[in-house]
């Protein structure tokens, strides 16, 4: 079954989504301590003893105590995170969209690495490295053979360290080594491009430090190509989610100033928030305005928001506002329903915890956790429907997850047949020679959604899904 979920591979992508999140950078931690149960941290103590002098082999007490750290802070919900040093180095890339490697983005095919695209500007990018090229060596370790993220780990290291990589060009009919240097890449989270005459498309991958800088870039490039914009699509398919101040300024930018974005509820005072669409709420990091320089027609231009199981938390919030305050139309399915924030204290120099601190809401006052964003209108993946959608992995299909406070999610019997038929369709498929499993590229003129968000801006019909529907909460108990 392995295989078979990584030929269908997309179909995973809730799972991604899961895995970050809407991240607040607090770093002052609380400054009291609620009392502590002597009781029980005796037995910890006790245990502790016991593992240490009764254990089969001598233990690491470091780790012991780590270990122990991190497992109570995982029993909290799936998303509060205890960081060691190398996790906390990941994190840290994570939010600033910043890492040391060759500066591609990569997808798997027949077991070797192609690249999607070179990242402009970046080491693979001036060494001649094209889309669809085929990678089949990281210096000597064959890629045949290893995942995704051995590939990657291969690929990244220490800035100003050489990497070579082996390329398979198919139209060139031939396999040649690059040597490349590695150095610190940005990470693009936003692309776009003027998709037909008056019509443009813009995507957030992610929300991160850069994010409302290159956003404020794309925009200014796509109304110089096209001035008089009749309409515009903003893609947040399989967006996890990232930073809450730049999925605030990616709203502002569509929304009147100083209207609610989000707000967040917690037992903190400071997890009592209202976010609005002001700049005191998005401050760059320079303190200025990040979205001074948008073009003042973006304010008014019709806009639809796509959306899948695959967006998440930032990426909910910004879904949330603009259709709260009725200046998008969504499309697409039912969102993950990561409503809940996440902030980061620190406890060294390279430790810190993720903790949970809060829940958001949309500025009608809907908790979006473990529900999501229902979009006004649902589509398919594809024009014979979404086959795979039963696998996709939400937030309250997730262990431990955190209720959303109105209501718990109604369990569904005809969800686990649904799945059943997916898995066998999947076995199916994976029978199929490669060029015919990889779904449509996002906002290629293949992609069925974003053709139907166009029909949308056009007043022209749009194919509805015949099978999508809402996943319901149970009523709140009084």
């Amino acid at each position: 079954m392995g295989q078979k979920l990584k030929i269908a591979g997309w179909i995973g992508l809730g799972v991604m989504a899961g895995a970050l999140t809407t991240v607040s950078l607090q770093t002052v931690a609380r400054s009291t301590l609620a009392p502590l149960p002597l009781e029980e941290l005796q037995q910890l103590a006790a245990v502790f003893g016991m593992v240490k002098s009764d254990y089969v082999e001598p233990v690491d007490e470091k780790k012991l105590i780590t270990e122990a750290i991190a497992g109570m802070v995982a029993s909290l919900d799936p998303h509060s995170q205890y960081f060691d040093k190398k996790s906390f180095k990941e994190f840290r890339e994570g939010t600033s969209g910043r890492f040391v490697g060759v500066g591609i983005e990569i997808t798997q095919e027949d077991g070797l690495v192609k690249v999607v695209s070179p990242i402009e500007g970046s080491p693979a990018f001036r060494a001649g490295i094209k889309t669809n090229d085929l990678i089949t060596r990281v210096d000597d370790t064959a890629v045949k053979g290893l995942t995704l993220n051995e590939a990657v780990k291969r690929m990244r290291g220490e800035p100003n360290t050489q990497v070579v990589l082996t390329i398979f060009r198919k139209d060139e009919n031939r396999t040649f080594p690059v040597n490349i240097i590695r150095e610190e890449i940005k990470q693009q989270s936003v692309r776009g491009k003027v998709v037909e005459p008056g019509y443009g498309w813009i995507r957030v991958s992610q929300f991160q430090e850069q994010t409302v800088e290159d956003f404020v870039k794309k925009i200014d490039e796509l109304y110089k190509q096209e001035p008089h914009l009749k309409g515009l699509v903003l893609d947040l398919r399989n967006d996890p989610g990232g930073l809450l101040n730049a999925a605030v300024a990616v709203s502002a930018a569509f929304l009147p100033e100083n209207v609610t974005v989000v707000s967040t509820n917690g037992q903190t005072a400071d997890s009592k928030q209202i976010l609005k669409a002001t700049v005191r709420d998005y401050l760059g990091r320079d303190g200025s305005d990040p979205l001074k320089k948008l073009p003042q027609g973006l304010k008014k231009v019709p806009l639809v928001v796509l959306v899948n199981e695959g967006s998440a938390s930032a990426s909910e919030i910004v879904a949330g506002a603009l259709q709260d305050h009725k200046r998008a139309t969504l499309m697409g399915s039912q969102t993950f329903g990561k409503g809940s924030v996440q902030t980061f204290r620190p406890l060294g120099p390279d430790t810190g915890l993720k903790i949970t601190t809060s829940r958001y809401y949309t500025p009608s006052g809907k908790s979006i956790q473990a529900k999501g964003i229902v979009p006004d209108v649902m589509i398919d993946d594809t024009e014979e429907g979404s086959p795979y959608a039963a696998l996709r992995t939400r937030e309250a299909d997730l262990g431990k997850h955190l209720g959303s406070g109105q209501g718990e999610e109604v369990k569904d019997a005809g969800r686990e047949k649904a799945r059943d038929e997916a898995l066998k369709r999947l076995e199916e498929e994976s029978r199929k020679p490669a060029s015919e499993r990889r779904p449509p590229e996002f906002g290629s003129d293949k992609d069925f959604q974003l053709q139907q968000a166009l029909n949308q801006l056009k007043g022209r019909p749009v194919l509805v899904s015949k099978t999508q529907v809402e996943r319901k909460e149970e009523p709140k108990e009084n």
